[in-house]
């Protein structure tokens, strides 16, 4: 069953499997567990966690422009939280689409793609595609996309048009 279109985001802890095996389970659960309280008391009422990925997250927001500022005030939070203890080095991509509920997961060709944007990001990014960009119509202000272009990603055939967004 489709779900309501919205904004699907994943997020990824840069350096995460290195620092485990430097630093051992212990730390790296500390770190899971920090991520874990921020991304809980920034997401808005309407957005949730679909999933946890090892270090990384699924999330689902109602609203594009709610997702954005979202998740850039994740990325600065979690920049401030980062420590030698507990690296926060997040990339993050996003996409806006309908994709299919299963049981209380998200599946299908938007989640996908928004999962292969994820991995176009480097550490502190957050890429989203032409579709999240074209949702937010206002309220961005404070707001910059950078154009990267359409962009080739393994399994999708389409390039896919990409921007880099930030706080101005």
């Amino acid at each position: 069953m489709n779900v309501a279109p919205g904004a699907i985001a994943f997020t990824d802890i840069v350096g995460f499997t290195e620092f485990t095996a430097e630093r051992g389970d212990a730390d790296a659960l500390a770190a899971l567990d920090l991520q874990d309280q921020i991304v809980r008391d920034t997401l808005p009422p309407g957005a949730r966690v679909v999933k946890e990925l090892g270090d990384g997250l699924m999330l689902w927001f109602p609203d594009a422009a709610t997702a954005l500022r979202t998740c850039l005030d994740l990325h600065h939070r979690l920049e401030e939280a980062a420590s030698d203890t507990a690296p926060l080095w997040v990339r993050m991509g996003m996409h806006w689409g309908c994709p299919t509920a299963r049981g209380d997961d998200l599946i299908g060709n938007d989640v996908n793609l928004a999962a292969r944007i994820v991995d176009m990001a480097g550490p502190g990014e957050l890429l989203v595609s032409e579709h999240v960009r074209a949702q937010i119509t206002s309220g961005r202000e404070d707001v910059r996309f950078e154009e990267l272009g359409p962009v080739v990603m393994k399994g999708i055939p389409e390039p896919v048009g990409l921007f880099r967004a930030s706080r101005d």
